[in-house]
């Protein structure tokens, strides 16, 4: 997998929040339909809510809401939080000779990431629940479960 499973698991939470953006979601509400495990995303969801992007409702109908409205939260802001996508600025295998002069592999790497962090910035939640194909984001997990 190219990116860390948590961040994964983290996106899928924030798009099924997106999906109903005025209804709290429980944790194992959220858990049943991004199909991660409960006791991992309770954890992911706590960070998400230090870094106050989601916000935890108490008492009955209480559960976890976006703090801004899912055209306002980009794919790289979720990656940053939980496992940003790093540049690299110095040589990976401490050649000092290379220092911050990168050899043309390590470079293209560097462009590689550049490009996708570029990609993420610019694409928001909304982009992912409203993107034309044949299949949406969960499928219909999140209308049925």
């Amino acid at each position: 997998m190219l990116f860390s499973q948590t961040a994964e698991y983290t996106l899928r939470a924030v798009v099924c929040l997106a999906t109903q953006p005025e209804e709290a979601m429980t944790t194992e509400l959220l858990a049943k339909r991004t199909r991660v495990p409960a006791n991992y995303l309770s954890k992911i969801m706590q960070t998400l809510r230090r870094h106050e992007l989601v916000d935890a409702k108490r008492g009955v109908g209480g559960g976890f809401l976006l703090t801004r409205p899912p055209t306002e939260i980009s794919v790289l802001d979720i990656f940053d939080i939980v496992d940003p996508l790093k540049r690299i600025d110095t040589c990976p295998l401490g050649i000092e000779s290379h220092g911050t002069c990168l050899c043309p592999m390590h470079s293209c790497l560097d462009e590689a990431i550049a490009h996708i962090r570029q990609t993420f910035k610019h694409t928001t939640i909304t982009d992912l629940l409203t993107r034309e194909t044949k299949s949406r984001p969960l499928c219909d997990v999140a209308l049925h479960g």
